[in-house]
């Protein structure tokens, strides 16, 4: 018996194949790029990624459905044609022992038989063989979607892999923040920094002491210094006296006037 099979059974939507097209074909890198607050684009993509994935599942499983339905319907047919076929040339054969027979009547009989088996094998073999075509697009666009939904899982990996490491970056920037911040109220309450300001405006008072004390030491070498040549002057002009009154002036005296007098200037004596 005939059955009544429908051959137009639906595909996946385009829409669907389309939207696994272009979500496994996004640059992750450039979207976050463009994207205000990275992390918040990330979590909504990793939704909307579930959420299509999803879809995109129950849509590749009813297009394999609807595929491995053709398949059946496409055996089917081959077996039916192989049955049909069969069943022609047995009714032939025994067309053909009714005539042997002498029997026209049964001859004709089993040989129209014969026929409708034919028929109907040639119309299993024509259904199996439109079914072809369909049967061959269907596998390839079940090829393409099984493709697509791999690199979505991949895409979705790798926006996972994305959010995690935004985040653990980011904290690690509060963290850094904080520490900074930290550092900063350190540098300004630290009341060492006082003391090492009070230590250098104390070095610098010291500094000051030592430079006059230096400077009033060399002050009062200079006063002594001149004392005692004031000293050694009237010395000599005391005695310059004694001698020109008839006294006799100590050697020291002299001494002192040879180292300042020409040996020429007592020859002429």
């Amino acid at each position: 018996m005939f059955k009544n099979k429908n051959k137009g059974k639906s595909m996946v939507k385009q829409s669907i194949f389309g939207r696994i097209a272009q979500l496994a074909k996004a640059n992750v890198n450039a979207l976050l790029d463009q994207a205000e607050d990275p992390q918040k684009m990330l979590d909504q993509m990793v939704r909307d990624y579930k959420a299509n994935i999803s879809e995109a599942e129950g849509a590749v499983a009813q297009t394999i459905g609807n595929l491995r339905m053709l398949e059946d319907d496409y055996n089917e047919d081959i077996k039916a044609a192989q049955d049909w076929g069969s069943k022609a040339l047995a009714a032939s054969r025994k067309a053909d022992e009714f005539r042997s027979a002498g029997n026209a009547a049964d001859a004709q009989k089993f040989d129209n038989l014969a026929k409708v088996a034919l028929q109907r094998q040639i119309s299993s073999e024509n259904e199996a063989r439109s079914a072809e075509p369909t049967i061959a697009a269907q596998t390839d666009v079940v090829g393409k979607l099984k493709v697509g939904l791999t690199q979505m899982q991949g895409k979705l990996t790798e926006l996972a892999s994305k959010r995690n490491e935004l985040i653990a970056r980011s904290k690690t920037a509060d963290a850094q923040l904080q520490v900074n911040d930290a550092l900063k109220s350190i540098d300004i309450m630290d009341p060492t920094s006082e003391v090492s300001r009070f230590e250098d405006k104390i070095r610098r008072e010291e500094a000051k002491v030592r430079g006059q004390n230096e400077l009033a030491a060399s002050s009062l070498d200079a006063q002594f210094n001149s004392l005692e040549d004031l000293g050694e002057q009237t010395e000599i002009e005391a005695r310059l006296a004694a001698l020109k009154s008839g006294g006799t002036s100590a050697p020291a005296a002299i001494e002192q006037s040879e180292d300042t007098v020409d040996e020429a200037d007592f020859d002429k004596l």
